[in-house]
């Protein structure tokens, strides 16, 4: 059985020390604007799937569409949405995209 490629995100709203639960993010292949896959954020702030999709070596992004998230709580905010694009070098490995969020501002690196 051959390992496959996988994709997770965890969103922390930095500005509350706290998860950033019910964000909907989509992957996407860069190459184009076709969808891949969704999910929303839990309460925990992690989408641990975003359903059955093969990942090749190739470019991606991840788009978060935050300004329903800051709107619940009435804050305002500059970002609607915050896309990364990143690269999967390597397949059979665990790609994990944190992102730090606040109303006016935003942190991401690869995560473990």
């Amino acid at each position: 059985m051959s390992a496959t490629t996988t994709i997770s995100t965890h969103v922390l709203d930095t500005s509350l020390g706290a998860p950033a639960a019910g964000i909907a993010v989509t992957l996407h292949a860069r190459n184009g604007s076709k969808e891949l896959g969704r999910g929303t954020t839990n309460a925990d702030g992690r989408v641990t799937s975003f359903g059955d999709v093969a990942i090749a070596a190739g470019s991606y992004r991840l788009c978060y569409d935050v300004a329903p998230y800051f709107a619940s709580s009435r804050r305002a905010s500059f970002y609607a949405e915050i896309c990364i694009a990143f690269e999967v070098a390597a397949e059979a490995q665990h790609y994990h995209v944190p992102l730090l969020l606040a109303p006016f501002g935003y942190s991401t690196y690869r995560g473990s």
